[in-house]
């Protein structure tokens, strides 16, 4: 049994008693500074613990994970998500669930994992995923549709992830074109689709979905703490990750078979109800340099429809769009 097995054994022993640095060090037979790096390291696995100087430390909770069979018996899909690949830490789910189909993998193999070291968003940002406290997963998809309309998975799956996360929460989500989940301006949600294609004829696209649901305040690195927030920071309380996962999958599989009955037309309905883009200022760097708009609408291939200064209408596809307060 090694130290920081010893430690938490030391406190579940002890369930609401305070343990010196000192009566620690002497039970494990090391100094206190090993002692605070030992409960440090458990910190950052997911563990809750009390520090107050002069009493030592109190254990309050146990990292949240997330437990595949019980997600099992509650999964109500007949295809995504039936098979589970579950990691407690990968560099990028995405990465992973392109090694995956390589091999064989179907579709609705989901690959989830406790934590990202390298996890990514679109146009290469970082995603920031702490272990235990989010849903940070990818999907394998094999649409029947063309490459050209791949742009439309994007809007489907944020639609589904929305309507999913109001049915739980009751929390006032929207969504900004493309790809972002928002609450009060606030992201709490973001959504990677990667394809491959064999000329125009897609093979597979991984949908990376990201979400921020148990995260503390703490938690965001300081220069995020203003534009992002998470589920429980909202809700005021904890979301239970595993409901959240198959409430998910179940709006997801049911959105997806109405896509491919029905076309985009039904999509596009429901994601024009759940935006928060329509009626904004918005500007790209285009060529000539910064372009101003107005978002007007989504076209029947998912791209943004913008209105220019002029008033002439153009569309912007996966450009870098920055988005202001509505027009009034």
């Amino acid at each position: 049994m090694n130290i920081n097995e010893q430690l938490i054994q030391l406190f579940v022993s002890n369930p609401d008693v305070f343990l010196s640095g000192e009566e620690l060090s002497n039970k494990l037979a090391c100094s206190r500074t090993a002692v605070w790096k030992h409960i440090e390291r458990l910190r950052a696995e997911g563990y809750v613990f009390e520090a107050v100087p002069r009493k030592g430390y109190r254990f309050i909770s146990k990292p949240d994970k997330l437990d595949i069979e019980h997600i099992m018996e509650q999964l109500q899909t007949r295809v995504l998500g039936r098979k589970i690949l579950y990691y407690d830490e990968v560099e990028s789910t995405n990465t992973l669930a392109h090694s995956m189909v390589l091999e064989g993998a179907e579709e609705g193999t989901l690959v989830i994992a406790e934590h990202q070291t390298t996890g990514r968003g679109r146009m290469g940002r970082k995603w920031h995923s702490p272990k235990g406290k989010g849903l940070w997963m990818s999907l394998v998809l094999k649409p029947r549709i063309t490459l050209q309309f791949a742009p439309q998975l994007t809007l489907l799956v944020a639609v589904a992830l929305c309507r999913s996360i109001r049915k739980l929460t009751s929390l006032p989500v929207g969504i900004k074109w493309p790809n972002d989940l928002l609450i009060e301006g606030k992201k709490i949600s973001g959504i990677l689709l990667e394809s491959s294609a064999d000329e125009e004829k897609l093979q597979h696209v991984i949908a990376g979905i990201g979400i921020s649901v148990n995260l503390d305040s703490d938690d965001f690195p300081e220069e995020l703490r203003s534009v992002a927030t998470s589920l429980s920071i909202e809700a005021a309380q904890q979301v239970d990750r595993t409901q959240l996962l198959c409430q998910f999958l179940l709006e997801l599989e049911t959105l997806y078979e109405l896509y491919h009955e029905q076309g985009f037309a039904p999509v596009k309905l429901l994601w024009e109800a759940l935006n928060v883009s329509l009626g904004c200022a918005v500007r790209s760097q285009g060529p000539q340099g910064m372009i101003e708009a107005t978002a007007e609408g989504i076209d029947d291939a998912g791209a943004l429809v913008v209105r220019l200064a002029d008033g002439s209408l153009t569309k912007w596809y996966s450009s870098n769009v920055e988005f202001g307060s509505r027009q009034k």
